[in-house]
């Protein structure tokens, strides 16, 4: 057996109620702890990189990863245009751990998912996405035994070498509840980091969604009764019209699809 520990650093950030928007712990990220928990208990490290500047919320949404037993977490204080990846990655090339777990996506901001994968590309660190648990680790071969989740709810298992980054999926165990007494006397240390600026975001133009558009009833008939009574059924409407000539036509079908929201 390797004397080393095995060093283990979990990504955690704010995450958003569904509904209320409300600032909460992040529901994979809280995966991501309980699996550092059970890897290497209160050995665990945790990391958030952000602007910390961010209105009310924000550090009792941390402090529910403390409650979890956690002693601290620590926190990459950056501005709102600052490239987190790039920061996260200068961070982990002077201290870096043997594993480094992530959630798969944000629940604010980009939400892209695309953290793990930029991490492990400015690391050059293989990565391995959508883990349900880790079955071992070896410090001797440095090797890792990672359960993998694939749709349908079945597994595969994965051969790793260390160090690595493994994004951890909703498949995995559920986080423990967040106890109050250990979110208050846990500590938040805040270290300045490279401003770093992500310079792909400051030039896109960001707009509000748009409603998708309602798509027309189509009647599916499956015999050809059915599709006689469909052809041969009065209309329910009762408020059409009859149009003449091929200007009124295309008016009244161009008020039609405006009014389907499809144009």
């Amino acid at each position: 057996m390797s004397n080393n520990p095995l060093s283990v650093t979990s990504l955690v950030s704010i995450g958003a109620h569904p509904t209320s928007g409300r600032a909460r712990r992040a529901q994979q990220d809280a995966r991501a702890v309980e699996l550092g928990l059970k890897l290497v208990g209160d050995q665990l490290k945790t990391l958030h990189a952000g602007d910390l500047s961010q209105g009310q919320g924000f550090e009792p949404a941390l402090r529910s990863y403390l409650g979890m037993g956690l002693s601290d977490i620590e926190l990459l204080a950056m501005p709102e245009n600052a490239d987190a990846a790039l920061a996260i990655a200068q961070y982990f090339s002077e201290q870096a751990p043997d594993i480094i777990l992530t959630g798969i996506q944000a629940e604010r901001g980009e939400s892209s998912g695309m953290m793990p994968y930029l991490l492990a590309e400015q690391l050059g660190w293989p990565m391995v996405s959508s883990i349900a648990d880790i079955l071992s680790v070896d410090k001797i071969t440095m090797q890792a035994q990672v359960l993998q989740a694939l749709p349908r709810g079945q597994r595969r298992l994965v051969k790793i070498d260390l160090p690595f980054i493994a994004s951890v999926d909703m498949a995995a165990a559920s986080p423990r509840q967040s106890a109050f007494g250990p979110a208050t006397r846990g500590e938040l240390t805040t270290s300045n980091t490279d401003n770093v600026e992500d310079l792909a975001a400051s030039q896109w133009q960001t707009s509000p969604a748009k409603k998708r558009p309602k798509r027309l009833k189509i009647v599916k008939a499956k015999t050809a009764a059915d599709r006689f009574k469909a052809a041969t059924a009065k209309a329910s409407g009762g408020g059409g019209k009859v149009v003449h000539g091929t200007e009124e036509s295309a008016q009244a079908i161009l008020a039609l699809l405006i009014e389907e929201k499809l144009i």
